[in-house]
């Protein structure tokens, strides 16, 4: 099958998988569209935004509708990494035998990461990037396809671990949940305030997924289409001979080369769901700001001047 069929094939399963989430999860549309690129091109996400915008529930459709096991974790302060990774335990007949713990899923919904020590989200982002654990000296790989998604609540800051930069720019996508607007508000009580069971069926196999993963890096892209997504990320920098006034007046630090990859890994995805063989300088603009959003520091002046993160990266844009 060529490259060509294979896009279409994926553009004809991917309205049937939407279909599928949108019989329960309404509205959001940007954010299911983002959630999907990340999986399709093995990422992570972090989700934020205030409690009660179904984010538990859009995820738990997503595992249903993909066909994936799904397993949520909800982080508290006294989570210890042997909670999620897994243990050693003594059997009957007196040997250590490993019990796995609830990161061995295929998308493991990481709830409130921000309220658990740095320790147990240490072993969690390790999982991330290894796609393994290590326990008592052995190493257990995790199921494939594998997907994190975590969510931290931007409310409540007492008692939390904010995730230090560094370990932010592991997750491929900064999405943010916003209030749905009235229409859909009002549909979501009617949904939810009667009797209705609502089945949602499989619309993808986990082959499915890892076929479409390997065909989104296949995907051929342009010269100038890399060179937009470096200089992009370069002018961030505020040393850089190519950073504007804007940068060097609201920022303090600038994305890293992992930016970089994830603009043209999330253009290409981007390009394939909306039937596009190659992508152009328009989806590294679609990518740009779940992106960009957990990569860039402000400075207190940009606070001060009321000057956000999405403003900032429209400028740059």
């Amino acid at each position: 099958m060529s490259n060509a069929q294979e896009v279409d094939n994926l553009v004809k399963k991917y309205s049937a998988l939407k279909k599928e989430i949108h019989k329960v999860i309404v509205g959001q549309n940007d954010v299911v569209d983002q959630v999907l690129i990340s999986i399709f091109s093995r990422g992570h996400c972090l989700l934020v935004g205030v409690p009660g915008l179904a984010k538990t529930l859009l995820v738990n459709t997503i595992a249903q509708s993909l066909g994936l096991s799904f397993n949520r974790i909800q982080f508290t302060p006294d989570l210890m990494p042997s909670d999620i990774i897994g243990a050693e335990i003594l059997n009957e007949n007196r040997d250590f035998k490993f019990v796995k713990g609830p990161l061995f899923n295929n998308i493991v919904l990481a709830d409130e990461i921000n309220r658990t020590p740095p320790k147990t989200q240490s072993a969690l982002l390790e999982a991330m990037q290894e796609r393994s654990v290590t326990a008592a000296g052995q190493n257990y790989p995790l199921p494939s396809p594998f997907f994190v998604l975590a969510t931290q609540n931007p409310i409540e800051q007492e008692g939390t671990y904010p995730l230090p930069e560094a370990q932010l720019d592991r997750f491929m996508f900064n999405i943010w949940v916003d209030y749905p607007t009235y229409e859909e508000e009002v549909a979501i009580v009617k949904a939810t305030t009667a009797d209705i069971d609502v089945k949602v069926e499989q619309a993808m196999t986990s082959e499915d997924i890892l076929k479409f993963q390997s065909l989104v890096r296949e995907i051929p892209v342009a010269d100038n289409v890399l060179e937009y997504a470096v200089k992009l990320v370069g002018k961030t920098r505020i040393n850089d001979a190519s950073a504007p006034q804007l940068t060097k007046d609201f920022l303090s630090w600038g994305a890293g080369p992992r930016a970089s990859q994830y603009l043209i890994i999330g253009a290409k995805c981007h390009a394939v769901i909306n039937g596009k063989y190659t992508p152009d300088i328009e989806d590294v603009k679609a990518v740009a700001k779940p992106i960009l959003r957990h990569r860039l520091v402000r400075n207190y002046k940009a606070e001060a001047e009321g000057y956000s993160m999405d403003r900032i990266i429209e400028e740059l844009l």
